[in-house]
């Protein structure tokens, strides 16, 4: 299990890496839903979302022999693109390999930061694992790596420290990276918070995964917020979710799309669909939070794809 010593060895070793993100009040969405509302705006950290965090923590402990190999991951995105920015700051090959389904702007991403892609229409784990083989490339796992999960932990570090009074951190739930992270970082710094995760119900691969008991894989897992879609769970994610988490819990694609437009008209932020996911959760009552309750929802990222905004206003 992620310690407070790990995380903030991961504070250290991020500084001047990666940006403290601010913590920005939504007045109108918290009365809206009646509570008090932060967002934390992982939308500015660099390569636009949280993952930055967790892959340059992992890439950065590496030893050096193993570094000088190269990194790969996989991911529909926003990991793809971290782990490309990670071996692009430290000097050293990536590789990404994705689905073809993948949003364009985020393909276009991993090769901007100087990643070789692998696209697949195929099943994702075994284009991954044979790619693994080919290239000799060391792995970093998008979200089930303790290193990967004290990296993301950073976010909880920084809310306990900008938001003293936070009652709940509601947090967009795909492998569980960012909340096992988040929750294992506030259990230690602010214990009475209630850490709770979102996810698409379409795409619910953690309540599947807490049912079961442990991991569990989803391959047909589909969501708008395709951040959030993924195929599989980890052993590391699942057990930092059944000790630190409180609850999670699900919403339909159509209320993601419902509160996105809404939540970027009032807060101004470019938000991708999985960032708005707390939000929908907020939205549609589901969280019976009491009045008044200080909220902080993550913002995840903000690499959206401009033309579903052209779909949600037509």
């Amino acid at each position: 299990m992620v310690t407070l010593d790990d995380v903030r060895a991961a504070a250290a070793r991020l500084t001047d890496r990666v940006h403290r993100t601010p913590v920005l009040r939504s007045t109108s969405l918290g009365e809206l839903w009646g509570v008090r509302l932060d967002l934390k705006a992982e939308v500015f950290q660099r390569t636009g979302s949280f993952k930055a965090r967790g892959a340059l923590n992992k890439v950065l402990s590496l030893p050096p022999d193993e570094r000088a190999r190269g990194v790969i991951t996989l991911s529909a995105g926003n990991a793809g693109a971290a782990v490309a920015y990670a071996a692009a700051s430290v000097g050293v090959p990536g590789t990404v390999v994705m689905p073809a389904t993948a949003v364009p702007a985020k393909i276009a991403a991993c090769r901007g930061y100087g990643a070789d892609v692998v696209l697949t229409d195929g099943d994702l784990l075994e284009t991954y694992a044979a790619t693994v083989a080919e290239t000799g490339r060391v792995p970093v796992h998008p979200f089930d790596d303790p290193a990967v999960v004290a990296g993301t932990g950073t976010v909880g570090l920084e809310i306990a420290e900008d938001v003293p009074d936070v009652e709940v951190v509601l947090v967009p739930v795909g492998g569980g990276g960012l909340i096992s992270g988040v929750a294992a970082a506030l259990a230690r710094l602010a214990p009475g918070v209630r850490v709770i995760g979102v996810e698409p119900e379409t795409a619910d691969v953690m309540t599947r995964s807490l049912a079961a008991g442990g991991p569990v894989r989803h391959p047909t897992a589909r969501s708008v917020a395709d951040g959030l879609a993924a195929p599989m769970s980890g052993q590391v994610t699942v057990d930092h979710v059944q000790a630190f988490v409180e609850q999670v819990v699900t919403v339909s694609d159509e209320d993601i799309l419902r509160a996105l437009p809404l939540a970027v008209s009032r807060t101004k932020l470019l938000l991708e669909p999985s960032a708005a996911a707390p939000l929908a959760a907020l939205m549609t009552g589901v969280l019976d939070l009491p009045p008044g309750t200080r909220v902080v929802s993550i913002a995840s990222g903000g690499n959206v794809d401009l033309t579903l905004f052209g779909r949600l206003t037509t």
